[in-house]
């Protein structure tokens, strides 16, 4: 079922704090959308999750992808 998080909620599952989440947004990687408060849906949240799995998301505006180490 498809609902609407706040961002405080979305940095919660990220594990991350509000700024992450404002900065993704405003960098256009995690799109959101405002009423009144800003909010993302979970069907966003899971795709951002699925387009982003193996990628450094530190700096959202110079994106790498993460080194793997093979022993």
């Amino acid at each position: 079922m498809n609902e609407l998080l706040e961002v405080a909620e979305v940095a919660k599952r990220l594990k991350c704090n509000k700024n992450k989440v404002y900065e993704l947004i405003k960098s256009g990687m995690l799109q959101g959308l405002k009423l009144g408060r800003m909010k993302v849906s979970t069907i966003e949240l899971d795709n951002f999750m699925v387009r982003n799995t193996g990628k450094d998301l530190t700096d959202p505006l110079n994106v790498k992808a993460l080194e793997s180490k093979v022993n």
